[in-house]
């Protein structure tokens, strides 16, 4: 089943076309992964995906709502949530408090006021940290946590409301080897109850994660297939060749 569909869309920033045309169906229960040479669309699209850039032309559907022009706290609501590229947790607050400040977002004011979130919150919250093996550094501040620890907690956090869909920008960047290989490890597991979306430059990483891959290219989406069908496209390999 079709969880996100995005039809037709175009981005246009001034006298440059960002986006031209695209379509993309993400089915649930599914990593996506999106590759292509740098400037090709990549974090574009998934900026338009998650409200931050509304498209100039063109459809997004998400869970058979339309969320083309709906805020990103909306989409949020509705169950999509995304993780930037450039790591934003609150470096003086404890790992602990950052992953409840993010379940604490999903509630209303007047729920947060009549209640102690912190106490019933507090299962939810040292079940993510221990997800991403982030338990014993609950007392921790995160701006303690080394680069790849920090990635790991922001995906805590954001996996945290439970969101149908996650969009990943490069979340592993900036790691080493084996933090790159411990975060396919602990994103694999997700796919029982989220889908993703994802942006990698490191092609071993994404394919060795991913149900299936769209490429762009200026803007245009190449080719979409299984991991397989995309290493054998002709046309995938020699752009990867000429601009990679």
């Amino acid at each position: 089943m079709a969880l996100l569909r995005v039809s037709a869309v175009t981005k246009v920033y001034g006298p440059l076309k960002a986006l031209d045309g695209i379509d993309l169906t993400v089915e649930a229960g599914t990593f996506h992964g999106l590759i292509g040479p740098n400037g090709s669309g990549k974090s574009t699209l998934l900026k338009a995906i998650a409200g931050a850039h509304l498209p100039t032309t063109g459809s997004i559907l998400f869970d058979d709502t339309d969320i083309t022009a709906m805020p990103p706290y909306q989409r949020a609501r509705n169950g999509l949530s995304l993780k930037f590229q450039i790591t934003a947790v609150l470096t003086e607050l404890s790992v602990y408090d950052n992953v409840l400040l993010a379940l604490q977002s999903a509630e209303g004011y007047g729920a947060l006021l009549r209640s102690r979130s912190r106490q019933r919150l507090d299962a939810e919250v040292m079940q993510a940290l221990e997800r991403f093996r982030l338990a014993d550094r609950a007392d921790d501040l995160a701006g303690e946590l080394s680069h790849g620890e920090q990635q790991w907690l922001e995906i805590a956090m954001a996996l945290a409301p439970r969101p149908k869909l996650l969009l990943l920008d490069e979340p592993t960047g900036g790691m080493s080897p084996e933090e790159r290989r411990v975060t396919g490890e602990l994103l694999t597991p997700i796919k029982q109850d989220c889908a993703l979306v994802i942006v990698e430059h490191d092609l071993d990483f994404i394919k060795n994660i991913c149900d299936r891959l769209t490429v762009l290219d200026q803007g245009r989406v190449l080719g979409t297939g299984t991991v397989a069908e995309i290493e054998g496209d002709a046309r995938v390999q020699e752009i990867y060749t000429r601009r990679v």
